[in-house]
């Protein structure tokens, strides 16, 4: 006998949240692992630009973080050959230079205590939409994790090597997940790995989205109490860990060398 159907929306969503967080079950994968399968992931979904991007965690020490080593493509890093650095890119594990790009990932870990993971990529659908010099319109439900959590840098501030670059774009973030970046690409950021890799997986795909809409009419905009809803609906921490696990046995099915313990 059915017992639910009276049941409010707001009850109905609240048990399961319940149940979903007593049955993600969570991988034990290392913080290099995680990294490691999530440059594997994006890089599967068009997120490789060459050489250029990059994918951090912070490390245990406070003030180092994880990265790739200059010189190898998002299909090519495992757990091993990952880098640690300091907030100066001095290497302290590893062999190689990291990207001097990395260099606004410091200035974003100093003014987010939040974030413990940054993806920035040139997806080609993302790379696209930037050339155009409009923010990211989230219309659709997929992408509601996006919704008025993404910023936008209309000003090109150039090669993002030097530290006026790191102030500009942390600023720009703000306190937002994601930001795209005019005449470059997108940055998003999380609070675990998973939550980085899920939320680089839906910016491309939200660029792709928007730019397929434009090509057809006006985008309509989401009812904002609704988008809201949906937005606070999908970003929980047990989505973000089903979601990555998704994305991480498909990665692991095409890259089994990404993880090598």
């Amino acid at each position: 006998m059915a017992t639910t159907f009276t049941e409010s929306k707001e009850a109905l969503m609240g048990r399961a949240k319940d149940q979903l967080a007593a049955n993600v079950d969570e991988p034990d994968w290392t913080t290099r692992q995680k990294l490691a399968l999530t440059c594997r992931a994006l890089f599967d979904r068009g997120h490789d630009s060459g050489l250029a991007g990059q994918i951090t965690a912070r490390a245990e020490e406070p003030g180092t973080y994880y990265t790739q080593r200059l010189g190898l493509g998002f299909d090519e890093i495992t757990e091993d050959n990952l880098l640690v650095v300091d907030e100066d890119l001095n290497v302290l594990e590893g062999d190689g230079m990291a990207n001097p790009a990395n260099r606004f990932h410091s200035w974003i870990y100093r003014a987010r205590p939040d974030v413990n993971c940054i993806v920035h990529t040139h997806p080609f659908h993302v790379a696209a939409l930037s050339m155009l010099e409009t923010p990211l319109v989230v219309s659709q439900m997929d992408t509601t994790p996006l919704y008025d959590d993404c910023a936008f840098l209309k000003d090109w501030p150039g090669v993002p090597v030097g530290n006026e670059e790191g102030d500009i774009i942390a600023a720009a973030l703000g306190d937002k997940r994601a930001i795209l970046l005019a005449h470059h690409g997108q940055i998003v950021v999380g609070a675990s790995v998973e939550e980085a890799c899920t939320l680089g997986v839906l910016i491309e795909r939200a660029a792709q989205l928007q730019l397929a809409a434009m090509a057809a009419g006006p985008i309509a905009p989401l009812p904002e109490k609704l988008a809201r809803e949906a937005h606070d609906w999908t970003s929980t921490p047990q989505r973000s860990r089903a979601n990555f696990a998704y994305y991480a046995r498909r990665a692991l099915a095409r890259h089994p060398d990404a993880i090598t313990a």
